[in-house]
């Protein structure tokens, strides 16, 4: 089963109607894991972190860029992303190696 299956079992999501947002969704994400972990390839590890932080995007649409909302008494607060998946991602990152060069 690829990642796009397993992201729409879990979001629920039956049917390719969502399949293009989904894909473009996991595809940004991958970008932005290369990019925080230093990498050029996803490890296979990360790909259970690349579909939550994908699931928890999706599920923010249209509330992007709000820190806490309130309507109707409820009221609901976003994090960046979870501690837990930060610490996931942090356990994969690569450093990147400068050339110091001595006058």
């Amino acid at each position: 089963m690829d990642t796009l299956e397993k992201l729409k079992i879990m979001l629920g999501i039956t049917g390719s109607d969502e399949d293009a947002l989904l894909q473009l969704l996991l595809d940004d994400v991958k970008a932005d894991l290369l990019t925080w972990t230093n990498r050029v390839e996803l490890p296979t590890a990360l790909e259970p972190i690349q579909r939550q932080i994908a699931a928890i995007r999706y599920n923010r649409q249209g509330v992007e860029g709000q820190t806490a909302h309130s309507e109707g008494g409820i009221s609901r607060s976003f994090d960046d992303l979870p501690e837990s998946i930060r610490n996931a991602i942090s356990q994969y990152r690569l450093l990147k190696v400068v050339k110091y060069a001595a006058n």
